[in-house]
């Protein structure tokens, strides 16, 4: 199910007679839209009849401490009961994103901005490794850049956002708010390449993406979203083709080691190509619903746009040349594969390599006197692990019990939880629980508070769970995809919500067909190809290649 994202109005919040009402509207998941609108109706209902606004300090306080005590309702819907909404509610109970006023778009809440900044780090020093420099170009860029390019503007029509009135007159060429910027780059990059010696030019920008998109799902697609978009010119074919495979090697690692999502690199195919590419290079993810993520996208362009814009260089021999080009790209959308990827009915589930807080110390007292000592030892646990260079969080804040705020941690998907207490602090020990492994199983007791024991046990649980959401992902992966050699067993495959993966060599029509009857496509043509004859799953005649074809986002 895709989900519109669609902002009732607070008229329409107060005045429907139901949730299911409401949702409608909306659009939003039914347990959302249960939190929101119990919140609503407290808000808004009238005192009791006969029942008094004053009250006794002794009946307050006992308010406060029943609210203190509750742990949080269970809103989030089963993930096997229905994968959208229990996605939307992880976004919403997380404290991810939020629905913008404008539809189809979404605010990026500091959690999850936070995500996606783990993701800049890392990225930012692989592409300056690699030879990169970051710059940036104007999001407004005019029609007839885009009009260059045949094949790029007929792929990006029906998602181009206009600019026609600026200043409060009309413009006399339109603008497009940057869909891409594949064209404003090349116009760009004709004034600044000359000589052989201008080359190679490799550049990355990070920046927000505009594409009018009609069925939007927060961080998979969205009217606006947030990317890296890296560009580059070359003197030969075989350079723009390396660097082209060295950008999806880039992201084929980040996504394994840093993300521990288990993607498959490929090759897209022809019906498939990014609009104005030669090839398209691919990392695919597999969701929990089994569905096909598009993570991230590296392109040989050829000299397509270099043609069209006339972007040339005099080479060695003083003869005039036209660049070769690549451009590459992983967006928010990776946040929403993460989510995907790694989530359970409880929540968010982070890998520690990219969650903003990798531990989370829960001080637990009951007595007044109890308090400072504790707190003042989960203190100093804080500086012993920070110091080691974990993102450590403590939550010595008293409007909460432990037990809510084991639950809200667990949901913002934190790794680790330290717990401490008087009897612990009495032992010199600590509790530590693990947030890939639920209930007694996942938890520790007694481990030393000695900075050097601490650290060490630390760091070597967080590695563990880094592995183990790696394993199970693969696992996931593996045991859902399907080898077929014929195009019913390919249909058969896909009804039942898993991978085809066989022999292909039929053609874009025949691509067409699958994808009319099946609703999947092909997500690529992986670079790991199995030895052995091959026979087309759709014509019988000799192949060369293995596909995977999927259902997708």
């Amino acid at each position: 199910m895709v989900t519109s994202l669609r902002l009732p109005s607070l008229t329409h919040l107060f005045s429907s007679p139901s949730i299911a009402a409401i949702s409608s509207i909306s659009g939003r998941s039914p347990s959302l839209l249960r939190r929101r609108f119990h919140w609503l109706c407290l808000r808004s209902r009238p005192l009791a009849a006969g029942f008094s606004t004053q009250s006794t300090a002794a009946e307050t306080q006992d308010r406060i401490d029943s609210l203190k005590n509750r742990v949080p309702d269970q809103v989030i819907t089963p993930r096997s009961q229905d994968f959208n909404a229990w996605y939307l509610d992880v976004i919403a109970n997380a404290e991810l994103a939020d629905y913008g006023p404008v539809r189809g778009t979404m605010v990026i809440r500091p959690y999850g901005y936070a995500i996606w900044e783990s993701i800049q780090e890392y990225l930012n020093v692989k592409f300056k490794e690699t030879g990169h420099s970051n710059m940036y170009f104007p999001q407004f860029i005019p029609y007839s850049f885009i009009e260059k390019e045949a094949s790029h503007v007929e792929g990006f029509s029906p998602e181009l956002a206009l600019v026609t009135i600026g200043g409060g007159k009309e413009l006399e060429e339109k603008l497009v708010v940057r869909p891409t910027s594949e064209t404003i780059v090349n116009h760009m990059f004709t004034q600044w390449i000359h000589s052989y010696r201008d080359l190679p030019l490799m550049i990355n920008q990070w920046a927000n993406v505009t594409r009018w998109e009609m069925r939007t799902k927060p961080f998979v697609r969205t009217l606006e979203f947030l990317w890296q978009e890296g560009h580059t010119a070359h003197a030969t074919p075989e350079e723009a083709e390396n660097e082209a495979r060295q950008m999806i090697d880039i992201y084929t690692r980040f996504a394994y080691e840093q993300a521990a999502i288990p993607v498959i690199a490929g090759r897209k195919s022809k019906v498939e190509t990014f609009a104005g590419a030669s090839k398209t290079y691919t990392i695919e993810a597999m969701m929990g619903d089994k569905k096909a993520l598009q993570a991230g996208t590296s392109h040989n362009l050829g000299q397509n746009f270099s043609r069209a814009f006339g972007t040339q260089f005099t080479d060695e021999n003083g003869q005039r040349q036209h660049v070769w080009q690549t451009s590459w790209a992983i967006s928010t959308r990776f946040v929403g594969g993460i989510i995907m990827t790694h989530g359970d009915d409880a929540g968010l589930m982070l890998p520690p390599k990219l969650a903003p807080i990798q531990v989370v110390i829960v001080p637990i007292w009951k007595k007044d006197d109890e308090k400072v000592a504790v707190v003042n030892a989960a203190s100093s646990i804080k500086a012993v692990l920070h110091s080691a260079g974990i993102k450590v969080k403590l939550d010595d804040s008293e409007q909460r019990t432990p037990g809510w705020k084991f639950n809200f941690w667990e949901m913002k998907g934190v790794p680790l939880r330290i717990e401490i207490g008087p009897r612990d602090l009495f032992n010199g020990t600590v509790v530590i629980s693990r947030r890939d492994v639920p209930g007694k199983q996942g938890k520790v007791f007694g481990i030393s508070m000695e900075p050097s024991v601490l650290e060490a046990h630390v760091k070597e649980k967080l590695d563990e769970i880094q592995s183990s959401l790696l394993e199970k992902a693969i696992a996931f992966r593996d045991s859902n995809i399907v080898d077929v050699t014929s195009y019913d067993d390919l249909k058969v495959a896909i009804s039942e919500g898993k991978w085809a993966r066989g022999p292909w060599s039929a053609s874009d029509e025949g691509e067409i067909k699958v994808k009319e009857e099946t609703g999947a496509t092909i997500r690529c043509f992986p670079f790991e190809q199995p030895d052995g004859d091959k026979k087309c799953l759709m014509t019988g005649k000799p192949a060369e290649e293995v596909a995977i074809f999927a259902k997708s986002y």
